[in-house]
């Protein structure tokens, strides 16, 4: 699984790319998105982006 940024919601502020340990967040246009193929919603943790993003728009896939 991985996860997935609500583009709709996302307000760009990139507090998830910079928590993400994998960079598997990139900016992309006025939002930013998750290359699944490197999430791996930190290893059984909870996910770091989730944690910090304030407006509550990633979710699991």
């Amino acid at each position: 699984m991985a996860m997935k940024i609500l583009a709709e919601d996302c307000t760009a502020c990139g507090a998830c790319e910079f928590e993400c340990p994998n960079a598997a967040i990139k900016a992309k246009g006025a939002t930013f998105i998750i290359k699944e193929s490197a999430c791996t919603e930190c290893d059984g943790e909870a996910p770091k982006c989730v944690a910090v993003c304030p407006a509550d728009c990633i979710v699991k896939v």
